[in-house]
């Protein structure tokens, strides 16, 4: 019996350990706003780049021209000619 309630316990235990494992994290930013780790924005670089996902940027046209970004009379996000910031 005992080994039974000691294989279960294991059990969920790791059961626990690995879904918390692949769960997405948060984190809250200063401005209040969540950011799902793993991604990230490359100045002078769209690539991949979801700008929902990255809001403290991209709401803010000043943050977003220091990353090399501009938004256009189309209302989409492009990378400024001949963008070298580094």
């Amino acid at each position: 019996m005992q080994s039974k309630t000691a294989f279960l316990v294991l059990a969920a235990a790791s059961f626990l350990a690995a879904t918390s494992a692949a769960w997405p994290r948060e984190d809250v930013l200063s401005e209040g706003n969540k950011e799902f780790r793993g991604g990230y924005v490359k100045a002078c670089s769209l690539d991949g780049v979801n700008p929902v996902h990255h809001p403290y940027i991209f709401r803010n046209p000043a943050v977003a021209r220091s990353f090399g970004f501009f938004l256009g009379p189309d209302r989409r996000w492009h990378v400024v000619p001949n963008c070298h910031i580094w």
